[in-house]
């Protein structure tokens, strides 16, 4: 029995043993969680995850919530938003302006804030891969206005370019521009741009719809900058949800239970606010 004690203080075997402690606690958990079959594996993050349900809400300047949507973790946010700005509406709410995060700026959103009879203003601003394409800014290449071409940082010009992606309206076609892959070979700044042995060297960038044209016009305005500034309040109330009323876990399996668990925790929260307003 000593001699198995001394084993497991060898630095090397004690990692091992804690990883396999760790192994069996996320096994143990999962079997726990796997029993509830609505709740699904959302993400925070590229690299931070959670097995559950969302809670996508609505609320007024006042931070009075006035809608909600309760999905399973994996489900998107942009695609919640007319049923958020419905729900808001048949509450009694006058839904002239939605403030929203990049998950929001969507072209189906894009068209719904547009529309004559229902629509509203959208501060949301644009995936910066819509605004900039699919480089990061440091990394963006030139585009020359009198070739049509993109321009590598090298001060190579594309030799052509070709549209791609679906015409469903749904998502944003893109061009793709092609660089003389000989040039690339032996060009003094290939590292980290061209991977050997590849055998094209493509930029691309999304064809932007009027839609998309308009709101990164009006996202530069210092009226659209004033209002963005006004959504920390919905991560904040997320975050009082959380924190205050536990809101952090469900209560029980299914997502009827979680939806029941939504209304009871909302209708506290807003409660609550409002006698703090009145």
């Amino acid at each position: 029995m000593s001699g198995n004690v001394s084993i497991a203080e060898v630095p090397a075997v004690r990692q091992r043993l804690n990883l396999l402690r760790e192994t069996l606690a996320d096994i143990e958990d999962h079997y726990t969680t796997s029993k509830d079959e609505d709740a699904r594996v959302g993400h925070k993050s590229g690299d931070s995850s959670f097995f559950g349900y969302k809670t996508h809400i609505a609320m007024s300047d006042e931070r009075i919530i006035t809608a909600a949507v309760v999905t399973s973790g994996e489900k998107g946010d942009g695609p919640q938003l007319e049923s958020l700005v419905e729900q808001s509406r048949s509450n009694g709410m006058e839904v002239d302006t939605v403030i929203g995060d990049t998950a929001y700026s969507g072209i189906e959103n894009l068209r719904l804030a547009e529309d004559e009879k229902n629509g509203f203003e959208l501060i949301s601003k644009l995936h910066p891969v819509i605004s900039n394409g699919f480089r990061k800014e440091e990394d963006k290449f030139g585009f020359n206005k009198d070739a049509g071409m993109f321009v590598c940082p090298a001060g190579h010009m594309a030799i052509r370019k070709a549209r791609q992606g679906k015409k469903d309206g749904k998502s944003n076609q893109t061009w793709t521009y092609y660089f003389d892959i000989d040039k690339c070979k032996i060009c003094s700044r290939r590292e980290g741009c061209y991977k050997e042995g590849t055998k094209s060297k493509t930029y691309s960038v999304p064809i932007k719809a009027g839609e998309q044209e308009r709101l990164m016009a009006f996202q530069k305005t210092p009226e659209f900058k004033v209002k963005a500034r006004e959504r920390y309040k919905i991560e904040a109330k997320n975050a009082e949800l959380k924190h205050v009323y536990g809101y952090d876990r469900a209560e029980s399996y299914g997502l009827y239970s979680m939806q029941l668990q939504g209304a009871v925790t909302i209708f506290a929260a807003n409660i609550k606010r409002i006698l703090k307003l009145i």
